[in-house]
């Protein structure tokens, strides 16, 4: 199990409507069940996120860095950390 710190929890909380039409957590510990059901992950770097979409089976090969970015399952965190959800 993963242990998500707060602020990326509340990085969640404020940017989920990037990939959910509803609200699916309001507070930290709703965000931190939610994350760990869905197997959520954190990376470093945006080269990361390419290699866990790879590795998930996902075609990214045309894709720039900023494009992986701006998917709407790559939630960017202030610490320059990447936190990768499958919706």
């Amino acid at each position: 199990m993963y242990e998500y710190d707060e602020e990326c929890l509340m990085t969640f909380i404020k940017n989920q409507a990037q990939l959910f039409d509803e609200p699916v957590a309001e507070t930290l510990p709703e965000a931190e069940a939610f994350l760990e059901d869905c197997m959520a992950i954190v990376v470093d770097s945006l080269d990361e996120v390419k290699e866990y979409f790879e590795e998930e089976g996902l075609d990214v090969d045309g894709m720039t860095l900023d494009e992986l970015e701006d998917a709407s399952e790559v939630f960017s965190l202030p610490n320059g950390q990447y936190l990768i959800v499958e919706g």
